[in-house]
């Protein structure tokens, strides 16, 4: 499972970088994964939209649906 949520982190990566951003996997633990958001992602007001909305409901649908991303 590790190796699958890397894959889809990878591959939303490329629209946090077209807005100037970024993000970081800081760890994964069971289902939790912890994320730092980077660049201009980091100080963005709808950060917590994109980990919600973006990055966890496509790791929901893509991987599992107990998987919980978490700010770091």
């Amino acid at each position: 499972m590790e190796e699958k949520i890397k894959e889809v982190l990878e591959s939303l990566r490329v629209h946090l970088q077209n807005d100037g951003g970024d993000m970081e996997l800081v760890k994964i633990e069971g289902n939790q994964v912890f994320l730092r958001l980077k660049g201009a992602c980091g100080s963005c007001p709808y950060s917590q939209i994109t980990l919600k909305d973006g990055i966890e409901r496509t790791l929901k649908q893509q991987v599992s649906e107990d998987i919980v991303v978490e700010r770091v």
